[in-house]
């Protein structure tokens, strides 16, 4: 983990939302170097809903195979701010399997 992607996640934790918004644009361009990092934050954070959505994002903008399961997954969740989060990012990731997934989830009524 390097000292870019700490001091990005310490300021995304803050309460100062300018700081948090500073985080999160820190590692939107260097998002696909930190994928394996982003996936696993996104996995342990439960208690901050609007970190959860920007680590979604940070994880779709990636552009990587290796967050095909995750965002499959969040297709399904019952929270539509990931749930859209995550059609986004399998848009962007534009392989047979995210298409595949995005088809699916269309036709059961999940995403429009």
């Amino acid at each position: 983990m390097t000292h870019r992607f700490r001091e990005a996640m310490r300021l995304m934790r803050t309460r100062d939302p300018q700081r948090r918004e500073d985080g999160f644009h820190q590692l939107l361009p260097h998002a696909a170097e930190h994928v394996d990092e982003l996936i696993e934050e996104f996995e342990q954070e439960q208690d901050d809903h609007g970190l959860r959505c920007w680590l979604l994002e940070l994880i779709g903008a990636a552009r990587s195979p290796a967050a095909l399961p995750t965002l499959g997954a969040q297709l399904n969740s019952p929270d539509e701010s990931l749930r859209l989060r995550a059609a986004a990012g399998l848009t962007e990731l534009d392989t047979p399997e995210a298409r595949t997934l995005l088809w699916k989830a269309r036709a059961n009524g999940m995403i429009t």
